[in-house]
């Protein structure tokens, strides 16, 4: 194969000089042969595992694309495939769980609205079991800003209205769907703008569109780099 010198290597992968020898370092790239006279020996190889690099770290972000090329080589063929396909399963989990929080957005904002009744309110204890949920998580959620009860009484005993009711069944729906508290706080942030809700939610749909591209990419690269460094007689070849 083509030999490269380093600064070939960084002009074809769009990384700096210092970077490719960083990521080699770090294991990201497979070690390049030192020549008699010092210098690293690269190949393509290694111009395409920096893009798989970069597409991996697009769509699982560059610590777990660090961690996961790292571990790449030298290993069987099948196990290797079997890494890079838990990221697709993830990203395609991601997806099913934007949707399904966005289905549930959109059944609670298209019930009709009316006006709220005393007899409609909801204790703590009320509201936990119509969601399925512990009274605790309810606490939870109103320290993190995220449902807001009303409070009665002397004793401070919550009361939950028709919008902290809303409020709270989206938390639990996206909450379920594998959000984490930041991303549940923007969304309910912008729900008395339920287009901004609806929008919050398309868009991440086209941010795991992006990186779902972005590792199909990568894929096309890697599978190069490892058919080459897999050796013939290693179990999972094909």
């Amino acid at each position: 194969m083509e030999v490269l010198r380093t600064a070939e290597v960084a002009r074809r992968s769009g990384y700096s000089l210092q970077q490719v020898r960083d990521l080699e370092r770090l294991g990201v790239v497979p070690p390049a042969v030192r020549q008699e006279n010092g210098y690293r020996a690269y190949h393509e190889t290694h111009v395409l595992a920096l893009r798989a690099y970069r597409g991996l770290a697009a769509a699982a972000g560059p610590v777990e694309a660090r961690r996961l090329l790292a571990e790449l080589w030298g290993r069987p063929l099948a196990e290797a495939a079997a890494a890079v396909g838990a990221v697709h399963v993830r990203l395609a989990r991601e997806r099913e769980e934007t949707l399904g929080a966005l289905e549930a957005l959109r059944a609670i904002q298209a019930e009709p609205g009316a006006p709220e009744q005393e007899e409609d309110a909801m204790t703590i204890t009320e509201l936990a079991g119509a969601l399925n949920v512990r009274p605790s998580t309810l606490r939870f959620w109103e320290q993190e800003g995220l449902v807001v009860p009303e409070r009665v009484t002397s004793l401070r005993a919550r009361r939950y209205g028709v919008a902290a009711i809303r409020a709270a069944r989206v938390v639990a729906a996206l909450r379920g769907s594998g959000y984490g508290i930041a991303a549940v706080r923007e969304i309910v942030g912008a729900l008395p703008r339920l287009e901004d809700a609806d929008r919050i939610l398309r868009e991440r749909l086209d941010r795991i569109a992006v990186r779902t591209v972005a590792l199909l990419r990568a894929g096309a690269d890697l599978a190069t780099v490892l058919d080459h460094l897999t050796p013939p007689g290693n179990p999972g070849r094909p």
